[in-house]
Parts: structure tokens; sequence; C-alpha cells
């Protein structure tokens, strides 16, 4: 867990400090005294290349720690794609791109989003029941309208039959994305499905457990006692968000 937590926060600081110096690049292009000419929009570019990337990263990472972590994985490699191919672009001569890297380009950009969007679903609704229905609904939307999309990038799809289809799809992404999320967020809590509380059952990390035993056998009680003894403690305190609520094993 700890290793964990050490990793997310140093991808976290890596993203945020990556585009922090694109920002940077920036400003100092609008500041920079004289013309404002195609260097400085060139780094503009790309200080909007990094700017996107970080967010959609930001997303990848809210899996991180829960079984849908490997999607967040797969999202981060997806990833390099466009943000690669988009440097390329903007800092090679355009006039030699051919048509293979613009459309690797905009395929990839279509991947890139839409595993951010899915991660994002999964991170806030991965773990309630309650939205199982709307929430892989909403996936399969996404990964529909991201193959139709991809379709109509490279030329494998009808364009006059696939408007309408296309519209309808987005449509239901977006409404489903906004469900899900706001139920997510703000509906009703699976907390009414909770087993009785004579049926619920503690497990402890193996570091904790260790440490708990050290500690009975220096007190001479059962770990069983202490466990008991802290939770008390812990119930006897006001509460301070829905983060702490107890949830059975």
């Amino acid at each position: 867990m700890n290793d964990l937590s050490a990793f997310r926060r140093l991808a976290a600081t890596a993203t945020i400090g990556s585009f922090s110096i694109a920002a940077l690049m920036g400003i100092a292009a609008l500041l920079a005294g004289g013309s404002f000419g195609e260097s400085e929009g060139r780094v503009l570019l790309t200080t909007l290349i990094v700017g996107c990337a970080s967010i959609c990263m930001l997303c990848y990472l809210a899996t991180a720690g829960t079984r849908w972590s490997p999607v967040g994985g797969i999202g981060a490699v997806v990833l390099l794609l466009p943000t690669v191919t988009a440097l390329v672009l903007v800092w090679g001569d355009w006039d030699s791109h051919g048509e293979g890297l613009w459309k690797s380009y905009g395929v990839g950009v279509v991947g890139a989003v839409t595993l951010a969007q899915i991660c994002l679903l999964l991170a806030l609704a991965g773990a309630r029941a309650g939205l199982a229905v709307v929430l892989w609904g909403t996936v399969a939307l996404a990964a529909v309208l991201a193959i139709l999309v991809s379709g109509l990038i490279l030329g494998e799809v009808e364009t006059d039959s696939v408007w309408r289809v296309l519209g309808v799809v987005a449509i239901l992404d977006v409404l489903g994305t906004l469900v899900t999320i706001s139920l997510a967020k703000f509906g009703a809590s699976d907390d009414k499905k909770l087993a009785p509380a004579s049926d619920w059952s503690v497990t402890l990390p193996a570091p904790q457990a260790a440490a708990l035993h050290v500690r009975a056998r220096e007190a001479g009680r059962d770990p069983a006692d202490l466990l008991a003894e802290a939770v008390d403690r812990y119930l006897a305190q006001p509460a301070t968000g829905a983060s702490d609520r107890v949830h059975p094993a």
C-alpha cells in the first residue's frame, strides 16, 4: 500500500510538474518581446498538448489503488501515441507529414480521451453495485462511439450512413456519463445493503496484524480486545466525512 501511494504521488507530481514547465514556457512565449511568430505558436501548442495529456493522465491515476488500475495503465500507454505524434506534428515540417501520421494522431486522441472517460467513471462508480447497469451501459456507449469516430478518421465507415447513429450514441454517452457521475457523488449510497452488524468481520493487512499482536503481547492482552478498544475509541470521535465509514470485509 505504501509503494502504491508513493507511486501515485510520484506520478501526480510528474504530471503536474511537466505541465507547470510547459505553462511557464507558454507564458514566456507570450510575454517575450518582438512579434508573435512561428516559434511562439509552436511553444503555445506544446503547452496545450502537455496540458491535455496531463488531464488525461490524472483521470488514469484516479483508478490507482482500485481493481480498475490496469485500465488506467492501458490508458497511460495509449496516451503516448497522440502526445508524441502531436509533438512531431507541431515541431516538424508540416508539409512533410503524410496522411497516415494525421490519422494515427486522430485515432490516438479518440482512444486516450475515451479511456480517460472510462477511468473516471470506474473510479467514481466502479465499486457501487447499484450503479452497475448505468455504468457499464455508458462504458459500452463510449466504446461504440470511439469505434465509430475512429472508423470515420480511417475512412473505414461510410460517412452518409453513420452520422445519425453517431449523434444518437454521442448524446446517450454524454447523458450516461452525467447520470453516472451525479448518482455516484450525490445519489443514495449502498449502505442499506450492508450485512447485519452481527455478521461483520474485519481483515487487517499483514503489517497491522503483526503490530497488533506485538502490542497485545507487550500488554498481556488478547488482540481482539485491543482491536475492539481501538474501534470504540474511533467511534467515540465525531464523524468527519463519508470516507470514515466502516464497511464489512
